[in-house]
């Protein structure tokens, strides 16, 4: 019954894919310990899209499964009816605490999913283990393991762990916001996407005619204990660079997180959250071992591959006004990467010499689409202001004059 389970969603994850999301957990974790001085995360964010999950069959799904230490229940027909967890001893590390993060298509098309995960992170919440094995208990509660055990009501509505925003809302409005430039720092895009993203789901959240309930001190509990940022490519037609909605959520959770962690003492900033990429695509065999990426890694290749690669740039320029469209919105989108995670400044100096210096590229680009080409030039100027891109006086005084021009001709073709 596994293969038609893309279209069954009480079915996922299917079996083959818990395999995977095994694999990408304990890579996740050690990677993290690895750079922790072993130390495990307690709450690890992983993003649940909706098209993904379907492509992958569950995989997303699979790694929340690992993560917290559970394993699906079926019946006769393939259904699923429970996430089951699996004892502290055949798990053999602490059980690691997740924020949901969920997009609005798996929220509105997986909502037995949604149900099954509440379910599960409430037993977990409740298990009778100790705090410093059982993470979901530990950032629920946030009390000393005496605490807790004497504490004759707990409050067991911090278990709500999948989040999005309002019932029939979308989007956390991140991308609008750095479309438009109007937004002070990158703090204030991390609680933009907090503030679209307060609503807990699950059994027992809102009515039966609106699913949801605001609860935005459960959001912020779980940002201030989270460590690390899980986001899947299910698509080696796109990645991070490709699309808004990539830094929009998973970039802008981030420094969300960032915003509520503690002050490193060593540093005085606050602690960094990390981001590891998973591309689904690229997954081998049962016992391959599973590619886990660092985000500013996988950017690094992106930009190299496309944004900066004079053979993808030759390809747009000759798709016209459309091609010059798809180089403004990357460029957009790098300004949203580097606001959420660390671009280097080579990235803003080669896109700079290739799509705004070279003098016939400009031109090009300006008779094509007016428009995208100031908006290109505008995103130069905007990462030196905002002190993402360090640049010489020279560089910056050419583009100031190649934005004066551009917007000069958009205005005479709007008149």
């Amino acid at each position: 019954m596994d293969k038609y389970s893309c279209s069954r969603p009480f079915s996922n994850p299917i079996t083959w894919r818990m395999g995977a999301g095994k694999r990408a957990a304990d890579e996740i974790l050690r990677q993290h310990k690895e750079k922790n001085s072993g130390q495990y995360p307690e709450t690890v964010a992983v993003t649940l899209w909706g098209l993904d999950s379907i492509k992958t069959k569950g995989e997303s799904v699979a790694i929340v499964l690992a993560l917290v230490g559970a394993h699906p229940i079926k019946e006769t027909t393939g259904r699923i009816v429970r996430y089951d967890l699996i004892s502290l001893k055949e798990l053999g590390r602490p059980r690691i605490d997740v924020l949901a993060s969920l997009s609005g298509i798996f929220r509105d098309s997986f909502a037995n999913i949604v149900d099954l995960l509440d379910d599960m992170f409430g037993r977990a919440a409740q298990a009778d283990e100790p705090l410093n094995r059982n993470f979901c208990q530990k950032t629920c509660h946030g009390a000393t393991e005496a605490e807790f055990r004497n504490e004759s009501q707990p409050d067991f509505s911090a278990t709500r762990k999948s989040q999005h925003s309002m019932p029939g809302d979308y989007g956390s409005m991140v991308n609008e916001v750095v479309g438009t430039g109007d937004w002070e720092d990158k703090d204030a895009l991390g609680e933009i996407w907090q503030s679209r993203n307060s609503f807990s789901y699950g059994r027992g959240e809102g009515s039966i005619e609106a699913a949801g309930r605001a609860r935005p001190e459960v959001l912020d509990k779980l940002l201030s204990t989270t460590e690390r940022v899980v986001q899947e490519i299910d698509s080696v037609e796109y990645g991070l660079s490709d699309i808004q909605e990539y830094y929009a959520n998973t970039g802008a959770l981030k420094i969300a997180a960032e915003n509520r962690r503690s002050v490193d003492s060593l540093t005085g900033k606050r602690k960094k959250v990390a981001i590891s990429v998973i591309e689904a695509f690229g997954i081998g065999g049962d016992d391959a071992p599973m590619a886990v990426q660092d985000v500013e890694d996988v950017l690094r290749l992106e930009y190299r591959s496309k944004l900066l690669n004079p053979k993808w740039r030759d390809k747009m320029l000759g798709q016209g006004s459309g091609g010059a469209y798809e180089i403004s919105q990357r460029m957009t989108a790098l300004i949203g990467w580097a606001a959420t995670a660390k671009i280097d400044n080579y990235v803003f100096d080669q896109a700079a010499e290739r799509y705004a210096l070279d003098d016939d590229v400009a031109k090009t680009l300006q008779r094509s689409n007016p428009e995208a080409f100031k908006n290109v030039i505008r995103r130069f100027l905007e990462a030196a202001g905002r002190g993402m891109w360090s640049t010489d006086a020279e560089t910056l005084t050419k583009l100031q004059l190649l934005y004066a021009d551009a917007d000069d001709l958009v205005e005479q073709g709007s008149s």
